[in-house]
């Protein structure tokens, strides 16, 4: 049976992805964001998730139209680069809104939905590895990231057992707004180089996640942080030492 989607910030980069990772799977999408993309059989609606009362009226049209929400995928997020010590708090505020407070919105509201369908129903939570590891350019977008992951676990007690609940924490992620960050192709090679798979992640890699952690494959997956980063980050004092290698 084809499942009932949301997933907020599907518009572009890892949220689009996302989207068409489970429109191929035949799954009803409805995303959020700022610009739908035409070529995608997808419901959209505009809505920001901030805003608690928008985000009541975005679930409850998805489930007046569809009848149910089965999956639900927190992908909106992000933040610009900025130096903490000169930041204002009204950027640092909107930061973490966006990162964790609406997440915290969406899934509030979805719940109360799942808890009610007798198969219940899954939320997806995309974290980052800035919430694992020191997050300098992006202090703020790093700590709510790790609070996502916090709050992805103490849902999956609380809500438990209709409801689960899991965080995909994702690493750098090759997308058209890649250069934003990496600069030019050579840039992202560079930073793909680091990385011990050799490359970014795509939104495809992904989505292949979170259509695990949606899937009767994961029914007994709750509370959990899947990592999707490619081996993580070579240590950077392996490349400054010039001890011999150990066999």
């Amino acid at each position: 049976m084809s499942r009932v989607v949301l997933v907020t910030g599907g518009a572009r980069g890892v949220g689009l992805g996302i989207v068409r990772g489970f429109v191929e799977a035949g799954d009803t999408v409805v995303t959020c964001g700022r610009t739908p993309d035409p070529s995608l059989d997808v419901r959209y609606r505009q809505a920001d998730v901030r805003d608690s009362s928008q985000v009541d009226g975005l679930v409850s049209a998805v489930v007046e139209e569809f009848g149910r929400l089965d999956v639900v995928v927190n992908n909106a997020g992000g933040a610009p680069p900025a130096d903490s010590a000169t930041a204002s708090p009204r950027l640092h505020e909107k930061i973490i809104a966006l990162n964790l407070v609406a997440p915290l919105h969406v899934s509030q509201r979805a719940n109360t939905v799942m808890q009610q369908q007798e198969s219940g129903g899954v939320i997806v939570m995309i974290g980052s590895v800035s919430g694992t590891r020191p997050s300098p350019g992006t202090a703020a977008y790093g700590a709510a990231k790790a609070g996502l992951a916090n709050l992805a676990s103490s849902l999956a007690v609380e809500w438990a057992p209709k409801v689960r609940v899991n965080t995909v924490v994702v690493g750098p992620v090759h997308t058209e707004l890649s250069h934003l960050h990496y600069g030019d192709e050579d840039g992202v090679a560079a930073v793909g180089e680091t990385i011990p798979a050799g490359r970014l992640a795509t939104p495809a890699d992904v989505a292949q996640a979170c259509l695990y952690l949606a899937s009767p494959a994961a029914s007994y997956v709750s509370g959990s942080t899947l990592t999707v980063h490619g081996g993580g980050e070579r240590p950077a004092f392996l490349a400054a030492s010039n001890a011999a290698p150990t066999r």
